[in-house]
């Protein structure tokens, strides 16, 4: 199918305005877009064993010849809403500029179309997958909602694993770093942050209260020398984690001098680009270990009580407990107690040994040759993130090409995509489904 088919089918998935919110659902929308879906792809409608978790989480299910194995490829169907000033309206899909323009085109209705055109294509073709190929699709990962986590108390019951699970996260973007050698990488992301929600609390009371840290008395005071001592000294664990180890390792060779020489001999120098990393920036700084952020603070001079709500996002999981020890040890020097949230979350990094892992790697060199396929840690939350128990292959890449532009638009205005990278999407997953063994 050519460029401008696909671009014509993907805009009435565009033309959805399927929006979640918080605490609310509205099925109206949602509703339209399942019969676009189906439409679209009546012989995945046909074929296919659909189930739906909560109020509209897809789960679509082709057997293959050994019922006993399974993949899937994951999206979400929910959007955020349209705001601030739009070239084209946010949800019109419009076809201009060789691009199409509309919310969800990169964030994720481009790679959800790509996914279910790859297998419609093939199923047309009287493909029979080697193993049971799932299609998931939430409609409230944008709110951290429940529909995946519903599908997953569904698959432990059946005793559902998942060889390998692909999912939003990369995608096919500008080098990480300067000084390489190509145009674009294949992001493809390991691993995602997780996150502790601390509970931090000062009151008055104490019998050692003028003898904290720093001679501070009232709640107040003491809570803010805490808050300044974690955000200015480097209270936390920071080391080369086997993540950033491996995209450095599959970033050399397509670097220029002298990067490339420091990028393939971490042996070396590894000790050095720890040093310099927080220096590039905040974020490359943050991959080396947890990092904390203060976003809630209350209380008042006149108060007895000062509280604060600091997040936590860990890279590894055994740092984490000695990095939660420490910041502890820290509140107790300033008399503030410590809780951890019910909420927190931290999950497993993809075994980047398994053959999936290479398997993915090559479909990426197939289609897109010029851009080398590199591991990254994602700062981000995707669904797929509640699947590591039940997956040890997790890998968050899109098979999508996006500028610059193109990726700041998620979330923003003037979200779009290339029409010609429609196409590049669906070959990905052809590639991926057809020649999985």
């Amino acid at each position: 199918m050519d460029a401008l088919n696909y671009a014509k089918r993907l805009q009435k998935m565009i033309q959805c305005k399927t929006i979640s919110v918080k605490d609310s659902y509205d099925g109206k929308e949602f509703t339209k877009l399942r019969d676009v879906m189906e439409e679209l792809f009546p012989l995945v409608h046909e074929k296919a064993k659909k189930l739906i978790f909560g109020d509209d989480c897809w789960i679509y299910c082709i057997e293959g010849k050994d019922k006993s194995r399974n993949i899937m490829l994951m999206s979400h169907h929910d959007v955020v809403a349209v705001d601030g000033k739009w070239k084209y309206d946010g949800f019109s899909g419009e076809i201009a500029e060789d691009k199409i323009w509309g919310r969800g085109t990169v964030d994720t209705k481009t790679p959800l179309f790509a996914e279910f055109s790859a297998l419609e294509e093939l199923l047309a073709e009287g493909f029979e997958p080697a193993c049971n190929v799932y299609i998931g699709s939430s409609h409230n990962e944008e709110i951290a909602g429940d529909g995946i986590p519903k599908a997953l108390e569904y698959f432990k019951e059946k005793g559902i694993n998942f060889e390998v699970v692909l999912d939003e996260g990369g995608a096919v973007i500008e080098p990480p770093v300067g000084g390489m050698k190509v145009e674009k990488c294949a992001m493809v992301a390991v691993h995602e942050k997780g996150f502790y929600h601390l509970n931090c609390t000062a009151t008055t009371g104490s019998a050692h209260a003028g003898l904290t840290a720093g001679q501070k008395a009232t709640p107040v005071e003491r809570m803010s020398a805490f808050i300044q001592e974690i955000s200015c000294k480097n209270i936390f664990i920071r080391r080369l984690n086997p993540q950033i180890t491996a995209m450095f390792k599959y970033m050399a060779p397509h670097c220029k001098f002298p990067m490339n020489i420091v990028f393939g001999n971490l042996w070396l120098f590894g000790g050095v680009l720890k040093k310099i990393m927080p220096s590039l920036s905040p974020a490359a700084g943050g991959l080396l270990g947890t990092t904390c952020v203060f976003n809630r603070i209350q209380g008042s001079a006149e108060e007895k009580c000062c509280t604060a709500r600091a997040t936590l996002r860990p890279v590894d999981g055994s740092d984490w407990e000695q990095d939660l020890l420490v910041f502890i040890e820290t509140a107790k020097k300033y008399d503030i107690s410590v809780e951890v949230d019910e909420k927190s979350e931290y999950h497993e990094p993809a075994d980047m040994n398994r053959p999936q892992f290479a398997y993915t790697f090559d479909c990426i060199r197939k289609i897109f040759p010029e851009y080398p396929p590199i591991p990254m840690i994602l700062p981000a939350g995707t669904d797929a993130r509640h699947l590591t128990e039940i997956c040890p292959c997790i890998l968050r890449f899109a098979p999508i090409r996006l500028s610059a532009q193109q990726l700041a638009s998620v979330h923003s205005e003037n979200e779009n995509i290339d029409i010609d990278a429609i196409g590049l999407a669906v070959d990905f997953y052809r590639e991926f489904l057809k020649n999985y063994r």
